[in-house]
């Protein structure tokens, strides 16, 4: 399962989740192909936002909570093991190289997109939801 949000300010204003297309023999290639859906994502809203004139000062930071992947994209010559890695999936790192975009690592405790992936006991569930603005629904 991947997925992700995209924020405004604190605002999330999109997300997805969904299965994977293809079967990723490790966590580091599994994050790292999930890394450009997002950037994808980001940078649609981001010419979005240069359309209606609103031009942001600074790179957009996606949070990844794979250490490796984050190290992968800063540096695409990073292991031997990394050769199976296809090459379409690098155009983000032309990305990061002209500072559009940011890759940080973030522990999978805080990772928000978790939410939409992942099975959580009822006070994580209930921590990432908050952190996502998102109050119970009304009691009847």
């Amino acid at each position: 399962m991947g997925g992700y949000i995209v924020f405004l300010g604190n605002t999330p204003i999109s997300w997805k989740s969904g299965k994977q297309r293809t079967v990723a023999h490790s966590s580091t290639k599994a994050e790292y192909k999930a890394l450009p859906d997002g950037t994808t994502k980001v940078l649609w809203l981001h010419y979005l936002l240069l359309d209606l004139c609103f031009s942001p000062s600074f790179a957009t930071t996606i949070w990844c909570d794979n250490l490796s992947a984050t190290y992968l994209s800063h540096n695409l010559i990073f292991h031997a093991r990394t050769k199976h890695v296809e090459v379409d999936y690098h155009f983000f790192h032309d990305h990061v190289a002209k500072s559009k975009i940011q890759i940080r690592f973030i522990s999978s405790r805080d990772q928000l997109s978790d939410f939409l992936t992942k099975p959580h006991a009822s006070f994580v569930f209930a921590s990432l939801r908050s952190k996502l603005h998102v109050d119970n629904p009304p009691s009847a």
